[in-house]
């Protein structure tokens, strides 16, 4: 799949206002500053469509974006930064879930993970929480261009290990870094064949 067209709709501060029409949709979320708008732009080949940001936390609504007029890519607020306030953490959080539970146009949740750090707590539980949820997800490796070959399969072998302390399976994984293009094709094929088994199925 290539995405012709892009098109930034809104940013919506609760799920109850949220674009109501019935089109599949993506979710993207993970840790601040796990390089999430960067991915975003590479996939729809636009330098700023989702605002990049050297301070992380930027994301603070649901915003939507129109992929090709069939689906919505939707950019979620980053989890664990600690720079804003517990109260101010505490309802991105409940407005993160509240989308989870109750956005029935809601396909799969792409949860980006820093290949360049260890295996992060604050990760495996918001994913252990999704499965708990029964949310279907998949993993989104970021930066790994960074790394060379040996790094890459080394760090990625670690966070693997970790989440099989507390899955017997892991989801579908992706590789992906914003500036050399990894990761691309096969992502929006992903995106691609859901959207033909939905549209197919009605």
């Amino acid at each position: 799949m290539e995405i012709n067209t892009s098109t930034y709709i809104g940013s919506f501060p609760g799920v109850d206002l949220c674009p109501n029409d019935k089109r599949p949709e993506y979710a993207f979320i993970g840790r601040s500053n796990v390089g999430k708008s960067s991915l975003i732009n590479m996939l729809c080949d636009r330098k700023n469509l989702a605002h990049t940001s050297k301070q992380p936390g930027k994301t603070q609504a649901i915003n939507y974006y129109l992929i090709n007029d069939v689906w919505h890519l939707v950019d979620l607020p980053g989890y664990g930064y600690a720079k804003r306030s517990k109260k101010q953490r505490e309802l991105w959080k409940k407005m993160i879930f509240n989308y989870f539970e109750q956005r029935t146009q809601l396909n799969c949740a792409m949860v980006l993970v820093d290949a360049n750090v260890p295996p992060q707590k604050i990760d495996v539980e918001f994913m252990s929480v999704l499965g708990e949820k029964g949310i279907p997800f998949v993993i989104v490796y970021t930066k790994t261009d960074r790394l060379n070959a040996n790094q890459k399969a080394s760090n990625i072998a670690a966070i693997r290990k970790e989440l099989l302390n507390y899955w017997t399976e892991l989801p579908q994984e992706f590789i992906t870094s914003a500036n050399s293009g990894e990761g691309k094709e096969p992502l929006l094929e992903f995106i691609d064949e859901v959207n033909k088994r939905i549209f197919v199925g009605k």
